[in-house]
């Protein structure tokens, strides 16, 4: 039998989004300007964030790593939890039809997939190397830095 690789646009739909951790550390940890045109996109409800256990639990990770950045334990678990009441959270039960080279970044492929996200916010060259065979499918995958990425949503949708 073969697999369902049909990605089905359900869940929270045209404005939902997978934020990858890069993402996440620039807009909770460093509050990087780059990436304020999203943060306010978040803010108003243009763009429903969409999360799940593995991305949570690689966010709370690359947190905690003393060699990467100096964040004191009480920070690290209040950006989880903000970021956490910020965020739907959704069951993922859809692989992706597409494979990530990096395994470790399968999960947000998944995530949206599951949660049938218009975008996936990335700086991950894996990731990005996705973006033409998933954008034919309704998932843009782009950078946070990408002009267009707001205002023209996928195609198909």
């Amino acid at each position: 039998m073969m697999a369902d690789t049909t990605v089905r646009r359900g869940g929270t739909g045209l404005n939902a989004v997978v934020l990858d951790t890069n993402v996440l550390l620039a807009l909770w940890l460093f509050r990087d300007p780059a990436v304020e045109p999203l943060r306010a996109a978040l803010e108003t409800g243009l763009l429903q964030p969409v999360r799940c256990p593995a991305t949570d639990a690689e966010f709370a990770e690359v947190l905690s790593r003393p060699e990467l950045f100096s964040v004191a334990p009480e920070r690290q678990t209040t950006l989880l939890n903000a970021w956490q009441a910020s965020a739907s959270a959704v069951d993922v039960i859809q692989s992706a039809p597409w494979v990530c080279r990096d395994p470790l970044d399968q999960k947000f492929l998944d995530l949206a997939v599951s949660a049938g996200a218009s975008w996936l916010i990335t700086r991950d060259r894996d990731l990005l190397k996705l973006a033409r065979q998933a954008r034919r499918q309704g998932l843009a995958i782009v950078t946070p830095e990408s002009a267009t990425w707001l205002a023209s949503p996928p195609s198909g949708l």
